[in-house]
Protein backbone atom coordinates (compact mmCIF):
# COMPACT_ATOMS: atom_id res chain seq x y z
CA UNK A 1 0.00 0.00 0.00
CA UNK A 2 1.00 3.60 -0.44
CA UNK A 3 1.27 4.53 2.65
CA UNK A 4 2.48 3.18 6.96
CA UNK A 5 0.65 4.63 9.82
CA UNK A 6 3.00 3.70 12.55
CA UNK A 7 2.22 3.42 16.09
CA UNK A 8 5.01 3.74 19.10
CA UNK A 9 4.77 4.31 22.25
CA UNK A 10 7.54 4.58 25.34
CA UNK A 11 8.84 1.00 25.49
CA UNK A 12 9.28 1.57 29.72
CA UNK A 13 5.31 1.36 29.30
CA UNK A 14 3.85 -1.18 26.55
CA UNK A 15 0.89 0.00 26.63
CA UNK A 16 -0.57 -0.71 23.35
CA UNK A 17 -2.84 -2.97 22.38
CA UNK A 18 -5.59 -4.48 19.92
CA UNK A 19 -8.32 -2.30 21.15
CA UNK A 20 -6.36 0.91 20.21
CA UNK A 21 -5.16 -0.42 16.76
CA UNK A 22 -8.69 -1.65 16.24
CA UNK A 23 -9.91 1.80 16.14
CA UNK A 24 -7.23 3.37 14.43
CA UNK A 25 -7.49 0.72 11.51
CA UNK A 26 -11.95 1.64 12.17
CA UNK A 27 -11.36 5.04 11.91
CA UNK A 28 -9.14 4.83 8.65
CA UNK A 29 -11.75 2.71 6.95
CA UNK A 30 -14.26 5.52 8.28
CA UNK A 31 -12.53 7.79 6.25
CA UNK A 32 -12.96 5.69 3.65
CA UNK A 33 -9.28 4.50 3.35
CA UNK A 34 -8.19 0.87 2.35
CA UNK A 35 -6.46 -0.33 5.20
CA UNK A 36 -4.65 -3.42 5.87
CA UNK A 37 -3.58 -6.00 8.62
CA UNK A 38 -2.07 -4.78 12.05
CA UNK A 39 1.62 -6.00 11.79
CA UNK A 40 3.54 -6.22 15.22
CA UNK A 41 7.31 -4.72 15.28
CA UNK A 42 7.20 -5.14 18.63
CA UNK A 43 4.34 -6.40 20.52
CA UNK A 44 2.82 -3.57 22.77
CA UNK A 45 5.41 -0.94 21.51
CA UNK A 46 5.09 0.07 17.85
CA UNK A 47 3.30 -1.76 15.04
CA UNK A 48 2.46 -0.67 11.38
CA UNK A 49 -0.95 -0.24 9.57
CA UNK A 50 -0.84 -0.04 5.91
CA UNK A 51 -3.35 2.28 4.26
CA UNK A 52 -4.38 3.53 0.95
CA UNK A 53 -6.90 6.55 -0.28
CA UNK A 54 -6.68 8.59 2.88
CA UNK A 55 -4.13 12.01 3.43
CA UNK A 56 -1.18 11.26 5.56
CA UNK A 57 -2.42 14.56 7.70
CA UNK A 58 -6.32 13.26 7.69
CA UNK A 59 -4.77 9.87 8.74
CA UNK A 60 -2.78 11.26 11.55
CA UNK A 61 -5.89 13.30 12.93
CA UNK A 62 -8.38 10.01 12.67
CA UNK A 63 -5.24 8.39 14.69
CA UNK A 64 -4.97 10.55 17.61
CA UNK A 65 -9.08 10.96 17.69
CA UNK A 66 -9.46 7.22 17.82
CA UNK A 67 -6.42 7.02 20.47
CA UNK A 68 -8.01 9.74 22.99
CA UNK A 69 -5.24 11.26 23.71
CA UNK A 70 -3.04 8.27 25.09
CA UNK A 71 0.57 8.38 25.31
CA UNK A 72 1.41 6.77 21.65
CA UNK A 73 3.04 8.66 18.84
CA UNK A 74 1.72 8.43 15.53
CA UNK A 75 3.59 8.37 12.25
CA UNK A 76 2.05 7.96 8.61
CA UNK A 77 5.57 7.09 6.67
CA UNK A 78 6.27 6.01 2.58
CA UNK A 79 7.23 2.42 2.84
CA UNK A 80 9.92 3.05 0.09
CA UNK A 81 13.42 3.74 1.19
CA UNK A 82 12.11 3.64 5.01
CA UNK A 83 15.43 2.36 6.38
CA UNK A 84 18.10 5.10 5.98
CA UNK A 85 21.89 4.88 5.40
CA UNK A 86 23.25 7.76 7.75
CA UNK A 87 21.93 9.59 11.32
CA UNK A 88 22.51 13.01 11.57
CA UNK A 89 21.53 14.00 15.53
CA UNK A 90 21.49 16.82 17.45
CA UNK A 91 23.57 15.82 21.45
CA UNK A 92 21.56 18.17 23.66
CA UNK A 93 18.21 17.27 24.98
CA UNK A 94 18.16 14.82 22.21
CA UNK A 95 21.03 12.15 22.69
CA UNK A 96 21.71 13.16 26.22
CA UNK A 97 19.07 14.77 28.32
CA UNK A 98 20.93 18.10 29.32
CA UNK A 99 21.61 21.36 28.03
CA UNK A 100 25.43 21.71 28.60
CA UNK A 101 25.88 25.56 28.66
CA UNK A 102 22.52 25.52 31.79
CA UNK A 103 25.17 23.14 33.46
CA UNK A 104 28.10 25.41 33.32
CA UNK A 105 25.94 28.58 34.24
CA UNK A 106 24.57 26.29 37.45
CA UNK A 107 28.05 25.68 38.48
CA UNK A 108 28.84 29.08 37.95
CA UNK A 109 25.78 30.24 39.75
CA UNK A 110 23.88 31.70 37.37
CA UNK A 111 21.94 29.25 36.05
CA UNK A 112 18.78 30.37 35.55
CA UNK A 113 19.20 33.93 34.00
CA UNK A 114 21.44 31.39 31.24
CA UNK A 115 18.51 28.58 31.26
CA UNK A 116 15.85 31.04 30.52
CA UNK A 117 18.04 32.53 27.54
CA UNK A 118 18.10 29.14 26.05
CA UNK A 119 14.93 28.31 26.44
CA UNK A 120 13.94 31.66 23.93
CA UNK A 121 16.72 30.10 21.38
CA UNK A 122 15.81 26.65 20.99
CA UNK A 123 12.15 27.84 20.57
CA UNK A 124 13.27 29.76 18.20
CA UNK A 125 12.22 33.11 20.01
CA UNK A 126 15.68 34.40 19.72
CA UNK A 127 18.97 34.31 17.02
CA UNK A 128 20.64 31.12 18.21
CA UNK A 129 24.40 33.21 17.30
CA UNK A 130 23.44 36.04 19.48
CA UNK A 131 21.96 33.77 21.97
CA UNK A 132 25.05 31.83 22.28
CA UNK A 133 27.38 34.28 22.57
CA UNK A 134 25.14 36.40 25.09
CA UNK A 135 25.15 33.56 27.62
CA UNK A 136 28.93 32.58 27.36
CA UNK A 137 30.02 36.57 27.83
CA UNK A 138 27.97 35.42 30.69
CA UNK A 139 30.55 32.86 31.78
CA UNK A 140 33.31 35.06 30.91
CA UNK A 141 35.97 34.85 34.06
CA UNK A 142 35.18 31.94 35.60
CA UNK A 143 37.08 29.08 36.55
CA UNK A 144 37.34 26.42 33.53
CA UNK A 145 37.12 23.49 35.97
CA UNK A 146 33.44 24.48 35.87
CA UNK A 147 33.39 22.30 32.39
CA UNK A 148 34.20 18.83 34.11
CA UNK A 149 31.87 19.71 37.00
CA UNK A 150 29.02 20.22 34.18
CA UNK A 151 30.49 16.64 32.21
CA UNK A 152 29.60 14.40 35.91
CA UNK A 153 26.16 15.76 35.40
CA UNK A 154 25.92 14.32 31.76
CA UNK A 155 22.64 11.84 31.51
CA UNK A 156 21.98 9.86 28.44
CA UNK A 157 18.69 10.15 26.83
CA UNK A 158 16.72 6.87 27.41
CA UNK A 159 17.06 4.59 24.49
CA UNK A 160 20.45 6.12 23.16
CA UNK A 161 22.59 3.16 23.49
CA UNK A 162 20.08 1.41 21.73
CA UNK A 163 19.94 3.28 19.11
CA UNK A 164 23.46 3.90 18.16
CA UNK A 165 24.05 -0.03 18.96
CA UNK A 166 21.15 -1.21 16.43
CA UNK A 167 22.13 1.37 13.72
CA UNK A 168 26.15 0.49 13.80
CA UNK A 169 24.70 -3.12 14.06
CA UNK A 170 23.13 -2.39 10.15
CA UNK A 171 26.07 -0.64 9.10
CA UNK A 172 24.64 3.21 9.18
CA UNK A 173 26.48 5.82 9.73
CA UNK A 174 26.19 8.32 12.06
CA UNK A 175 27.19 12.01 12.86
CA UNK A 176 26.68 14.01 15.93
CA UNK A 177 26.26 17.63 15.32
CA UNK A 178 25.57 20.72 18.22
CA UNK A 179 25.14 24.05 18.40
CA UNK A 180 27.13 23.27 22.15
CA UNK A 181 30.40 22.66 22.29
CA UNK A 182 32.92 20.00 21.28
CA UNK A 183 34.36 19.67 25.08
CA UNK A 184 31.06 17.69 25.17
CA UNK A 185 30.57 16.01 21.96
CA UNK A 186 33.61 14.48 22.09
CA UNK A 187 33.08 12.05 24.87
CA UNK A 188 30.00 11.50 23.93
CA UNK A 189 30.30 10.34 20.37
CA UNK A 190 33.14 8.20 21.50
CA UNK A 191 30.86 6.61 24.59
CA UNK A 192 27.90 5.57 22.01
CA UNK A 193 29.78 4.73 19.14
CA UNK A 194 29.34 7.81 16.62
CA UNK A 195 31.59 8.14 13.51
CA UNK A 196 31.92 12.15 14.25
CA UNK A 197 31.32 15.27 15.76
CA UNK A 198 31.04 18.59 15.58
CA UNK A 199 30.31 21.52 17.56
CA UNK A 200 31.42 24.87 18.63
CA UNK A 201 34.90 25.72 20.71
CA UNK A 202 34.38 27.45 23.57
CA UNK A 203 37.61 29.45 24.55
CA UNK A 204 39.85 29.14 27.66
CA UNK A 205 42.88 31.24 28.47
CA UNK A 206 44.76 30.74 31.70
CA UNK A 207 42.59 28.58 33.08
CA UNK A 208 39.21 30.35 32.25
CA UNK A 209 36.76 31.07 30.38
CA UNK A 210 37.43 33.94 27.86
CA UNK A 211 33.67 34.70 27.49
CA UNK A 212 34.07 33.72 23.67
CA UNK A 213 33.68 31.50 21.24
CA UNK A 214 35.63 30.63 18.47
CA UNK A 215 34.05 32.05 15.07
CA UNK A 216 32.45 30.98 13.21
CA UNK A 217 29.46 29.87 15.59
CA UNK A 218 27.81 26.21 14.42
CA UNK A 219 24.14 27.12 14.07
CA UNK A 220 21.00 26.39 11.79
CA UNK A 221 22.89 26.64 8.77
CA UNK A 222 25.51 23.78 10.00
CA UNK A 223 24.16 21.49 10.82
CA UNK A 224 22.03 21.60 7.52
CA UNK A 225 25.75 21.37 5.45
CA UNK A 226 26.25 18.51 8.09
CA UNK A 227 23.53 16.69 6.68
CA UNK A 228 24.58 17.63 3.46
CA UNK A 229 27.95 16.75 3.58
CA UNK A 230 27.66 13.53 5.34
CA UNK A 231 25.31 12.16 2.40
CA UNK A 232 27.49 13.56 -0.39
CA UNK A 233 30.64 11.65 1.65
CA UNK A 234 28.88 8.29 1.96
CA UNK A 235 27.53 8.49 -1.92
CA UNK A 236 24.11 8.29 -0.63
CA UNK A 237 21.02 11.43 -1.09
CA UNK A 238 19.78 13.45 2.17
CA UNK A 239 16.37 11.29 1.37
CA UNK A 240 18.46 8.21 2.47
CA UNK A 241 19.55 10.09 6.13
CA UNK A 242 16.97 9.97 9.07
CA UNK A 243 18.11 12.82 11.38
CA UNK A 244 16.86 13.82 15.06
CA UNK A 245 16.87 16.96 17.12
CA UNK A 246 14.67 18.91 19.69
CA UNK A 247 15.14 23.08 19.08
CA UNK A 248 14.47 25.67 16.32
CA UNK A 249 18.01 25.69 15.33
CA UNK A 250 17.42 21.84 14.28
CA UNK A 251 14.55 22.61 11.85
CA UNK A 252 16.10 23.27 8.73
CA UNK A 253 17.98 19.69 8.77
CA UNK A 254 15.01 17.77 10.19
CA UNK A 255 13.07 19.77 6.98
CA UNK A 256 15.90 18.31 4.24
CA UNK A 257 16.59 14.71 5.44
CA UNK A 258 14.68 12.04 4.02
CA UNK A 259 12.93 11.14 7.80
CA UNK A 260 13.26 14.03 9.89
CA UNK A 261 11.91 13.41 13.73
CA UNK A 262 11.30 16.10 16.13
CA UNK A 263 11.97 14.88 19.79
CA UNK A 264 10.60 15.62 22.54
CA UNK A 265 10.51 19.25 21.14
CA UNK A 266 9.80 22.59 21.89
CA UNK A 267 6.14 23.78 21.10
CA UNK A 268 6.89 25.86 18.14
CA UNK A 269 9.78 23.29 17.02
CA UNK A 270 6.25 20.61 17.03
CA UNK A 271 4.31 22.49 15.13
CA UNK A 272 7.11 23.16 12.32
CA UNK A 273 8.38 19.88 12.02
CA UNK A 274 6.31 17.17 9.87
CA UNK A 275 7.59 13.96 12.71
CA UNK A 276 7.06 14.08 16.14
CA UNK A 277 7.81 11.71 19.03
CA UNK A 278 6.68 12.91 21.65
CA UNK A 279 5.67 9.76 23.99
CA UNK A 280 8.80 7.25 22.69
CA UNK A 281 12.34 7.37 24.13
CA UNK A 282 14.87 7.16 21.20
CA UNK A 283 14.27 3.38 19.99
CA UNK A 284 11.25 4.84 18.31
CA UNK A 285 13.86 6.44 15.80
CA UNK A 286 14.10 2.45 14.86
CA UNK A 287 10.34 1.90 14.65
CA UNK A 288 10.38 4.50 12.27
CA UNK A 289 12.22 2.92 10.01
CA UNK A 290 10.54 -0.52 10.39
CA UNK A 291 13.38 -2.31 12.72
CA UNK A 292 11.71 -5.06 14.38
CA UNK A 293 12.18 -6.27 18.11
CA UNK A 294 14.15 -9.09 16.92
CA UNK A 295 16.62 -6.96 15.33
CA UNK A 296 16.84 -4.24 18.14
CA UNK A 297 20.04 -4.37 20.06
CA UNK A 298 19.37 -5.62 23.35
CA UNK A 299 15.60 -6.00 22.60
CA UNK A 300 15.64 -9.39 20.68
Amino acid sequence: MQHILTLITDPHNAMLTARQTNAVRDALALSRGRVGPVDWLDQGIACDIPFDDVAPAEAVKAAKTALRNTPIDVLVLNPENRRKKALIADMESTIIRNEMLDEIAFEADIGDQVADITRRAMNGEIDFRGALRERVALLKGQPAALLEKAAEKIRLMNGAQVLLRTLKEHGVYCALVSGGFDYYTGPVAAQLGFDEHQANHLIIADGQISGEVREPILGREAKLEALRRVAQQRGIDVKDCIAVGDGANDLDMLGEAGLGIAFHAKPKVQEAARYNIRHGDLTALLYAQGYRREEISGRG
